[in-house]
């Protein structure tokens, strides 16, 4: 056999080469890597759309007062809430229906919240395509706690204190208990629990009862 002249040689080492660098290009076009961020982007859009609905926590009414509960839900992304409304239960009375709010006093209850909404997706033309109308619920107990009772409040008409509060503290910086001479005749301003909380507040004691 003849040796290959360095020539030849040279020319074979070319010819490998460029025969690696041809079957190497097509591979090259499309790293695996260049793909991955497309998909990734799918998926967080995906992630983006949602509706919770939440429990609503437990509530503390005023002394003697109600709370106002509303439905707890929140909605991220592609979707639009139709209505979100409490059906409410107090033992085996149903005491409200579908309502956006209610005020509940001390007390344990059965809220049921109720969703309606609809998502969408976006066409090529930029629209965007509705589904139907879909519906979530959360059906929970609800405590609602009672408020501390306070040691004043406001008066309840132009003559009366509730009767939790009975002291009449009138704008002359006197107050006036139950069977007192003037406590009928006095218009109160701040009604208290006791004389001693009408002291605390400024006021003294009627020197004519």
């Amino acid at each position: 056999m003849t040796e290959a002249t360095p020539a030849r040689r040279a020319g074979r080492l070319v010819a490998l080469a460029t025969a690696a660098t041809l079957l190497a290009g097509p591979l090259a076009v499309v790293p695996a890597a260049a793909s991955a961020p497309a998909a990734t982007a799918a998926v967080a859009t995906a992630a983006k759309t949602s509706l919770v609905v939440k429990r609503i926590p437990t509530k503390t009414a005023p002394y003697k007062k109600k709370v106002v509960v509303r439905p707890l839900v929140t909605a991220q992304g592609r979707v639009s809430v139709k209505s979100k409304t409490l059906t409410v239960r107090h033992g085996s009375k149903r005491i409200a229906t579908g309502v956006r709010k209610i005020g509940l006093k001390a007390g344990t209850y059965r809220v049921a919240t109720n969703v309606r909404y609809r998502t969408y997706t976006i066409k090529p033309s930029g629209a965007k395509a509705w589904s139907t109308v879909k519906t979530k619920s959360k059906v929970q107990k609800l405590v609602v706690r009672q408020g501390k009772k306070p040691s004043s409040t406001a008066p309840v008409s132009t003559y009366h204190c509730p009767k939790w509060a009975p002291v009449k503290g009138n704008q002359s910086g006197i107050y006036h208990v139950p069977g007192g001479r003037y406590y009928k005749k006095t218009t109160p301003e701040r009604c208290f629990t006791t004389a001693s909380a009408a002291r605390k507040a400024g006021y003294r004691a009627s020197r004519n009862g």
